[in-house]
């Protein structure tokens, strides 16, 4: 199988959970949505989850975590795409067991559980039997998903048509942009999604951020990202299902997504905390409305870490909504600037001569706080005796 991901988490790093025999086991963490998951498992646990098609983001965040096995109820490759999840998986050695279906995710949470190839065991009970996924039977999976792509590409341009004949008004007037308290003018923005390497392409920004100070807006989860770097965070977009209280409660603008029925999930929630935020009711994605939102109001620069651009990562997404996505970018595209994956385009990396002026520097140190001592002094005045006689020794060899 083709290198997907360098290992997140070393085999040597993760708590083992396989026994003599082949077992793995430990406890049962179940959950029905993998971002809510990944939130509560701690290492060696035993991952619950139901999730068609496991995307990039998914499978990092499960690496993090560190489970020593991932229970799919679904399929983790359906075929409808060649999603990368199940070979990321694989490379950081977690156990990935598929199609197993509902009845693995009444297992009560905590439970000891113990998975032997493509059974699942409680109490030595056959709980569920799937399919033991092995690098040969992803690469296989994917390549059958590679066959079918192309129906895929109908859909999503249908999909591309119906947004556009729904929120026409929206795309090409601006209509149905609320208006906020954030000023945009003349500014830049860095909006942060919860996508490919967004972590790390937040981090090599580090030095633009410090000398341009752009509006830093989080998109759900996105926000947490700004926040960890150690950022002030000016404003937080979207369905609110992924972001913490930490950040909604940080100060920053919180603009709510609704969908075009006024109906907002998320409203509740942040009201709860006592922050009253601005509803944008739109159809497409939580991202294409924070960039809608700063490009009309008038934002400068709109630098985009961890969006979606291909149509694998569209589909990664697992909405028919990110049609809209494709047709953002053509509104906004002006002033777009696409940073994801600038962490894989530019490794800083530290020169030869960068090292030797730095071991200089550390003997140097050495020297200097030696001579500071009386021991050091005595040391060093016989080590120039000694040359001094080396000196002349050699000196009276090439003079007879």
């Amino acid at each position: 199988m083709r290198s997907i991901l360098r290992k997140a988490v070393p085999s040597a790093s993760r708590p083992s959970a396989t026994s003599a025999d082949g077992a793995t086991r430990g406890p049962a963490r179940v959950g029905r949505r993998t971002k809510d998951l990944t939130k509560r498992l701690a290492p060696g646990d035993v991952a619950v989850i139901d999730h068609v098609d496991i995307d990039r983001v998914a499978a990092e965040a499960l690496v993090r975590a560190q489970p020593a096995a991932v229970l799919n109820a679904a399929r983790s490759t359906s075929g409808r795409y060649p999603n990368a999840g199940p070979g990321i998986l694989l490379e950081a050695g977690i156990v990935l067991v598929d199609d197993l279906g509902p009845a693995v995710m009444d297992l009560p949470d905590g439970v000891e559980v113990e998975v032997a190839e493509g059974r699942v065991l409680r109490g030595g009970r056959e709980v569920a039997a799937g399919t033991r996924q092995t690098p040969e039977t992803v690469e296989k999976e994917l390549a059958a998903a590679r066959e079918g792509l192309s129906d895929e590409i109908e859909r999503f341009a249908e999909n591309t048509m119906t947004y556009l004949r729904r929120e026409r008004d929206l795309l090409l007037d601006g209509v149905g942009v609320p208006a906020v308290k954030t000023r945009f003018e003349g500014r830049h923005v860095l909006i942060v999604v919860r996508g490919y390497h967004y972590r790390e392409d937040l981090a090599m920004l580090r030095s633009y951020i410090k000398e341009n100070r752009p509006l830093l807006v989080g998109v759900d989860g996105g926000a947490d990202a700004i926040l960890d770097a150690g950022f002030k965070l000016d404003m937080i977009v979207g369905d609110m299902d992924s972001v913490s209280d930490k950040a909604l409660s940080s100060g920053a603008e919180v603009v709510v997504h609704a969908y075009r029925d006024g109906n907002a999930p998320g409203l509740e929630r942040v009201q709860a905390l006592g922050v009253e935020p601005v509803v944008f009711p739109a159809t497409g994605t939580s991202e294409d409305i924070a960039m809608l939102l700063a490009d009309d109001e008038g934002a400068e620069l709109i630098v985009a870490v961890g969006t979606h651009a291909t149509l694998v990562e569209f589909l990664d997404k697992g909405r028919a909504g990110m049609a809209s996505t494709f047709l953002t970018r053509l509104r906004v595209g002006g002033k777009l600037v696409d940073a994801k994956g600038v962490s894989r385009l530019y490794r800083p990396s530290i020169s030869n001569l960068q090292l030797t002026l730095l071991s200089l520097a550390g003997i140097a140190a050495v020297l200097a706080a030696m001579w500071s001592t009386s021991v050091g002094q005595a040391f060093f005045g016989i080590t120039g005796a000694r040359l001094d006689d080396f000196v002349s020794w050699v000196g009276s060899l090439f003079g007879g």
